[in-house]
């Protein structure tokens, strides 16, 4: 069986594949704009990307100063999207977020009404700065709108735009003044990415163009419709049936409850990924492959944005932080033990004619 999925590729027609070349031009032009104000971070930029065309959030985290907030806000501009930004305090509202309801008094009549008044919550890309800054009751404002692009108000539901992102930077937890993010809230977020400190060459071209005279700007890549319309088209690359069973496993393997979970995964896991965690390694995959040019997504594809997915929903026990086993290092030694294919991935009889 090839990784190559050519019996589901009349699953794309013709202009269907245009779209994908388009699509994968589009991205080589957004970092393209993005390298003129954003030095180095292509890693992230490329996740970034991965998510918001596979109509996941996004969670960023590193230390202050790192340019998180920028590489957000310039992404916007080059997507043609309306952005917010919410600056997450310690005394930050619900309401602040998602908007309120006020007594308006018609003039004409006399007569009293509410009137809703849209939050900053209300835009096409919302970067939600420092998100842990405050407390979980104002953190989990955003739960319904990450979910079910809207907003309920005095029993009536708002609809919100489309496309809508929320694209959240956070600091490490460990810094003083920080909330964790509650479980269920860190799982609406299809990635978490860890943004690093730059190398030395890359932190010279920082220091160099931000204490000159220089003013970048950015062209306009995409617009909402566009990102659309590219977003269906994802969700319709093919994908053979292995690398979804490849996926399933690599999912299942991390919890503790499974028959045949790892020894190691029993030893060091708290908590495993659940359903939402298998949906988004496909999801990233079929992106990926996409911006590579490709018109069907592969194991390697999934290995690829399986730290990203899986860091925020696989939860290390007590024994695994004393010893310093992070996440990350469970997930790297589950996809270096996991058999690309297994005798338990069953075909229906049409697949494996196709696939065969």
């Amino acid at each position: 069986m090839n990784e190559r999925v050519s019996g589901n590729q009349a699953d794309l027609s013709g202009d269907d594949v245009k779209s994908l070349e388009k699509l994968s031009a589009a991205y080589a032009a957004v970092r393209g704009e993005l390298g003129k104000v954003i030095v180095g971070q292509t890693e992230v930029i490329e996740q970034l990307m991965i998510a918001i065309f596979a109509q996941g959030h996004c969670l960023l985290e590193g230390v202050p100063g790192l340019a998180k907030t920028l590489m957000v806000s310039t992404l916007a501009e080059t997507l043609s999207l309306d952005f917010s930004r919410i600056q997450f305090t310690p005394d930050l509202m619900p309401s602040d977020i998602v908007g309120t309801e006020v007594i308006q008094e018609d003039k004409t009549s006399g007569a009293r009404e509410f009137k809703f008044l849209k939050g900053p919550v209300f835009a096409n890309i919302i970067l939600a700065d420092e998100i842990n800054r405050t407390p979980p009751k104002t953190q989990a404002a955003l739960l319904e709108s990450m979910q079910e692009k809207q907003v309920t108000i005095g029993g009536e539901r708002h609809a919100l735009p489309s496309p809508f992102f929320v694209l959240a930077t956070q600091n490490p937890i460990e810094q003083e003044g920080t909330y964790t993010l509650p479980e269920a809230q860190q799982d609406r977020f299809m990635f978490k990415v860890f943004v690093n400190y730059p190398s030395y060459d890359e932190e010279y071209r920082i220091a160099e163009t931000t204490t000159a005279d220089i003013t970048a700007s950015v062209d306009e890549v995409l617009t909402g419709e566009d990102i659309l319309r590219l977003q269906h088209l994802v969700r319709r690359v093919p994908i053979a049936p292995h690398v979804i069973h490849f996926a399933l496993r690599l999912v299942r393997s991390t919890r503790v409850m499974e028959e045949d979970c790892p020894e190691f995964v029993t030893e060091q896991v708290s908590w495993g990924a659940g359903p939402r965690g298998v949906q988004y390694l496909l999801l990233g995959a079929k992106a990926r492959a996409v911006l590579e040019g490709r018109t069907y997504a592969t194991t390697e594809d999934v290995r690829a944005v399986a730290r990203p997915v899986l860091r925020h929903r696989v939860l290390t026990n007590f024994s695994a932080e004393s010893s310093g086993v992070t996440s990350d290092d469970v997930i790297d030694r589950l996809l270096a033990e996991l058999p690309e294919r297994s005798e338990g991935d069953k075909l229906a009889p049409e697949l494996a004619r196709a696939f065969g």
